[in-house]
């Protein structure tokens, strides 16, 4: 639970992006923002962790930077420009029920229906929350809202499959992906938007913030928690973000919570911790296939499910025997596998 606790951390920061948004950043410039987000922040950790990508690490830094950080942040913005904040909100909600949907054929997860109940459960509640009766529809902002929330959940996944490289810890590869989205984001938001404006104390202040608590450490523990939960676990915790955003808008902005809103917290939070609710695994017997490759376990062993966090996902159709390492600082932990997703290898089979 304590690294579920930790991995929360980051939705609960990205929860205060919108009041730092209005209260101390230049309007009318998503794209600066966006950009000034990621690419400084990468930036800082490359120099701090000293290591770049080796070999297919390039492409690979390049397509999770694209889906978690650069196409990601872009479409976040068209669809909070183009629609009612609550409306981009509920958009984003569906984000754990498409991340369960792509783990089964990249992961070999199953999606059951406790995760369908705690998706459906969770939009619901979000709805709740942020929606207001005067909410409009615009197609362009509705497809960009579902479209980001496809990138993200794609971006989850495929950074639980391809894990990292041996040696990498997981601030080095939020530094790749910030770096990769925000080389991304910099010339559009230049075509776009054209130069920045003058930015006084309170925008520095604002971007400081958003640059190094919102991105570079929120989602340095958010990438550390798909490295040692399962993805889908880590997609539900993306719910706690509208949740904190009313939370502090009510703190810090004045503004009023409603009966229907807090019941919407309750149901958000639910849907939350449903989707963190283990499942009853059956028993996997773990054959090393040579006597130097692994050691055998017993049949009371899990499998691969709470790999360590270096570990990326076997490819699907195969059986990886447990190297010992894992078995002490996953399995032996009893990490959990939610909404009745069994272990990758078995699922593979």
């Amino acid at each position: 639970m304590r690294t579920v606790a930790l991995t929360a951390l980051a939705p609960l920061a990205w929860g205060s992006t919108y009041a730092v948004t209005t209260e101390l950043l230049p309007a009318d410039r998503p794209l600066l923002t966006a950009t000034l987000r990621a690419l400084p922040a990468g930036l800082v950790l490359l120099a701090v962790t000293r290591r770049l990508p080796s070999r297919s690490w390039w492409w690979r830094s390049a397509v999770l930077g694209a889906l978690n950080i650069g196409v990601f942040f872009a479409l976040l913005f068209v669809a909070a420009y183009r629609l009612p904040g609550g409306v981009a909100a509920v958009l984003g909600a569906i984000q754990p029920l498409l991340a369960a949907g792509l783990a089964v054929p990249l992961l070999g997860e199953r999606f059951g229906r406790r995760a369908l109940l705690a998706g459906t459960v969770g939009v619901f509640g979000v709805a709740l929350v942020v929606l207001r009766a005067t909410a409009r529809l615009d197609a362009i902002g509705v497809l960009a809202g579902l479209a980001g929330a496809g990138a993200m959940a794609a971006g989850t996944v495929l950074t639980k499959r391809w894990g990292r490289p041996e040696g990498v810890g997981p601030l080095a590869l939020t530094g790749w992906q910030l770096t990769a989205g925000g080389l991304l984001l910099l010339p559009v938001a230049a075509l776009v938007e054209g130069a920045p404006p003058a930015l006084d104390g309170a925008n520095l202040l604002g971007y400081g913030y958003l640059a190094v608590a919102n991105t570079a450490l929120a989602y340095w523990v958010w990438f550390r928690g798909i490295g040692r939960l399962p993805a889908t676990s880590v997609a539900f915790l993306g719910l706690l973000s509208p949740v904190s955003a009313a939370v502090i808008g009510w703190a810090a902005l004045g503004q009023s919570l409603t009966a229907l809103q807090l019941l919407g917290m309750a149901l958000a939070l639910s849907s939350t911790l449903l989707g963190q609710r283990p499942a009853r695994r059956p028993a996997t017997t773990v054959v090393a296939t040579s006597a130097t490759s692994a050691a055998p376990t017993s049949a009371g062993s899990p499998a691969v499910g709470g790999a360590s966090p270096a570990a990326a996902a076997p490819a699907l159709g195969t059986t990886e025997p447990l190297a010992p390492a894992a078995i002490r600082e996953g399995e032996a932990r009893g990490a959990d596998l939610p909404l009745g997703a069994e272990p990758v290898g078995r699922a593979a089979n």
